[in-house]
């Protein structure tokens, strides 16, 4: 059986942090990991709090892997109250059929066994890793079923758990004030490429010990995503597993009176919190796009709205000849006029503005006076790359459109190539 080229065998990425972002203790979670086969521990299973309510954002691929299916289905089923996770790596269990359904509806029941008064449609699953192969969930179900659950949460053994040719396991924590509280949020994600937005092979997992109602959790989970991992690439490839998933274990109430809207003033601070937690992840995977050598940071403004913004900012960023531009250290800037032209959005070239790293590129549709080449190539050769565009658009009334959006990209270099050539052997 073909397997995913294992995490251990490929050099950490040059824009890795140099510490794990460990989350603190978040209420009513408890984790456990295993290996379902002789590479490494591959499994993790979440036990959650009774209370607990979930939202989730998944890919939008039109061949969506079995356990995205399933977690669709059973948040409708359970209206958001989830009391397990179980993900397993290597095997996406994706355009397996009918047996792939079953295999993701057995590990699911594999967790409703063992918690008590645990459905299965309380249970949500995730898989990455190869797609087209069958799994085989029985070494899974073995493992959940002969979970020892601590108290003490290892989340750098989570986060490993669920890596496939990520080079480094990502987390992230934050804390919000909520109410009389103070609450925290935790996330562990995974990611290194067929990474692209809608969502952007990415799993994020996210717990908090707040009391959130599900309908405003969903709320604030999409709006979060929108601007986090919906705006980052490293391929431009949609994986059919991607999954993000929000859990509120209901530990601490607001207090105050019940939550009824997204924009209670009482959530300023969470949200604030989850979106920049979201932030933090969607960076991490970025930073691990496979074969990286820099990160793109690429900021658009002028557009007709923030969603033609953000489109062109993936037109820049999802640019093979961009990408490769970056990854060489060559200072061709007209690659990123070529984008721009590219993205099907309205844009103004005679007043189109290009800055790199600060410096001035392009003003009024032209090459600035003041551009100097050697500048952008030094700046090129840092780990670092920004990019800032201004598209120009003017409104019906002559005014300055004030559409922006700020995406993150890879470049693309022979490491790319390489890992993915032999990505099952």
């Amino acid at each position: 059986m073909p397997k995913t080229k294992q995490h251990s065998s490929l050099p950490r990425s040059p824009l890795a942090p140099k510490h794990f972002a460990r989350p603190n203790h978040i209420g009513g979670v408890r984790l456990a990991v295993g290996a379902s086969t002789n590479h490494k521990k591959d499994v993790l299973f979440v036990a959650l709090d009774a209370k607990t309510n979930a939202a989730g954002v998944f890919t939008r691929s039109q061949t969506p892997a079995a356990p995205v299916d399933l977690c669709r289905a059973h948040l409708q089923a359970s209206k958001g109250r989830v009391r397990g996770l179980v993900v397993n790596a290597g095997n996406a269990n994706a355009f397996t059929g009918k047996k792939g359904a079953r295999a993701a509806k057995l590990m699911a029941q594999s967790a409703a066994d063992v918690l008590p008064n645990a459905a299965l449609h309380h249970i949500m699953v995730a898989s990455t890793g190869v797609i087209g192969v069958d799994l085989d969930p029985a070494p899974i179900m073995h493992i959940v079923a002969q979970a020892k659950l601590p108290a003490k949460q290892n989340w750098q053994a989570a986060a490993k758990a669920i890596m496939t040719t990520d080079t480094f396991p990502k987390a992230a924590r934050r804390e919000a004030k909520f109410g009389k509280h103070k609450v925290q949020l935790g996330a562990i994600a995974k990611g290194s490429g067929m990474v692209a937005p809608d969502m952007a092979t990415v799993l994020a997992f996210i717990f908090t010990d707040a009391a959130i109602p599900t309908a405003i959790l969903q709320k604030l989970l999409s709006a979060a995503n929108a601007k986090t991992l919906n705006a980052i690439s490293v391929d431009s490839d949609t994986s059919t597993s991607d999954s993000c998933l929000l859990f509120a274990t209901g530990q601490k109430l607001l207090g105050g009176g019940a939550l009824r809207s997204v924009d209670d003033v009482r959530l300023r601070g969470f949200r604030r919190a989850l979106e920049d937690i979201m932030r933090d992840i969607a960076i991490q995977i970025v930073s691990d796009g496979e074969g990286i050598s820099r990160l793109m940071t690429i900021d658009v403004r002028g557009a007709a709205d923030d969603g033609a913004a953000r489109r062109i900012g993936l037109a820049i960023g999802n640019s093979p000849l961009v990408k490769t531009a970056v990854a060489g250290g060559d200072a061709n800037w007209g690659r990123i006029v070529m984008a721009i032209g590219k993205s099907g959005e309205a844009v103004s070239r005679d007043n189109l503005a290009i800055d790199i790293g600060g410096h001035i590129v392009a003003r009024s549709g032209r090459v600035a006076a003041a551009y100097k080449e050697a500048l952008i190539t030094q700046h090129l050769r840092t780990r670092q790359v920004h990019i800032s565009v201004d598209v120009g658009v003017r409104l019906k009334n002559k005014t300055k459109a004030k559409g922006k959006a700020r995406v993150w990209a890879s470049d693309l270099t022979h490491g790319y190539v390489a890992i993915n050539a032999d990505y099952r052997s």
